[in-house]
């Protein structure tokens, strides 16, 4: 919070707004001509922790703002008069209020905030952030349809020669697993859970180590299952080639479906949670359900399918509902913040100064004797 008003009731104001709590130790309250008095280099040190900066002029905002950007921090700024006007244009985004902000706020800002009421930014914020954890589920679950698919007609083409899953079929999939997938996983609307994650960096990727992890698990849980019953599933049931051919089909798409309820939640374990008061999700559930039963029992021409009994259904049903407990146990697996690619290339700067020093020690000892 910055403001002009003096540091006692910016602290006050602050405490009630949450702003500054017992909770943040690190938490600065700062005046204007404090900060003002600092050099770049220790701005730059006390930055991250400012959470009030009273006493404050226009340019103080903006040289805070200047500081965030070079520490790397997507900033945003509301303001509603002409002072301000510097901090909204400078910041990435800026928010001008309607009623009462001034024409220069508003021609400097990014988003105008035509009610004037603040707790619109924050559910702005919220809904943001509820889309971007939608996409990043519908990735998770895409990724591991593709994958899964991608290596059991592989590695069995490799080695028997034949696809288990034909052309149809892998239509039939991307077809209810692309469109009913994505409306599943894309209804989910904000919870108040939300607002308590850290916010995302400009530079993070949009496949998490945590997505990376819970997809690797539900794809090599798939793939080892259904290339086992590829190889042994018409020695184990008793079935012909294509009933095998069926089962493996069935169970392929029967574990997509059972996958959507781990894709609804990348972190928590508990994937349940609210999923009655999403009827848009329970009905796409259902009606993927009937499409299966209909695309096995009744189009066997058309999928190349043939029809089952209840005891392989039943088998196909228990195969697909073990993805849950496996979603369940790999996310007590720990994932490091950072990403793949930032480990290899910390550890290809470390390899290259070590790689200096060798060298120079080498020259040293040559120079010495």
């Amino acid at each position: 919070m910055v403001t002009g008003d003096n540091i006692l009731t910016a602290r006050a104001i602050a405490k009630e707004c949450g702003i500054i709590s017992s909770n943040d130790p690190n938490g600065i309250v700062i005046e204007g001509h404090e900060f003002r008095a600092m050099s770049p280099e220790q701005q730059l040190e006390v930055v991250d922790n400012i959470r009030v900066m009273a006493r404050s002029l226009p340019l103080d905002k903006l040289v805070l703002v200047q500081r965030l950007k070079q520490k790397g921090h997507v900033v945003a700024v509301t303001g509603d008069g002409t002072n301000d006007a510097p901090a909204l244009k400078e910041a990435d985004v800026g928010l001008s209020m309607g009623v009462q902000g001034t024409e220069v706020a508003k021609e400097s800002s990014d988003i105008i905030i035509l009610n004037d009421n603040f707790d619109t930014v924050v559910m702005a914020t919220r809904w943001g952030r509820c889309v971007y954890n939608n996409i990043q589920k519908f990735i998770q679950f895409q990724l591991t349809v593709n994958v899964t698919a991608l290596v059991i007609n592989f590695v069995s083409a490799i080695t028997t020669g034949k696809m288990p899953l034909t052309t149809v079929q892998l239509l039939w999939v991307n077809l209810i697993m692309d469109t009913m997938g994505a409306l599943a996983l894309a209804t989910d609307t904000p919870t108040k859970t939300l607002m308590d994650r850290p916010p995302i960096g400009r530079t993070a990727p949009l496949i998490s180590n945590a997505m990376w992890r819970n997809l690797m698990a539900q794809a090599v849980f798939q793939i080892a299952v259904l290339l086992a019953l590829q190889y042994r599933g018409r020695d184990v049931f008793g079935t012909d080639e294509k009933a095998n051919g069926t089962m493996i089909f069935n169970a392929f798409v029967l574990c997509q479906v059972f996958n959507e309820f781990n894709a609804r939640e990348i972190e928590k374990k508990n994937v349940f949670a609210g999923v009655l008061k999403n009827k848009m999700f329970l009905v796409i559930i259902a009606v993927t359900l009937v499409l299966q039963v209909v695309m096995v029992e009744v189009l066997t021409r058309f999928a190349g399918t043939k029809r089952l009994g209840l005891g392989q259904w039943g088998v196909c049903l228990a195969i697909a509902a073990v993805s849950w407990p496996i979603g369940w146990a790999v996310k007590f697996i720990p994932v490091p913040d950072r990403t793949l690619h930032q480990i290899l290339t910390r550890r290809k700067s470390s390899f290259s100064i070590k790689e200096n020093i060798l060298i120079s020690n080498g020259s040293t000892d040559a120079h010495i004797d």
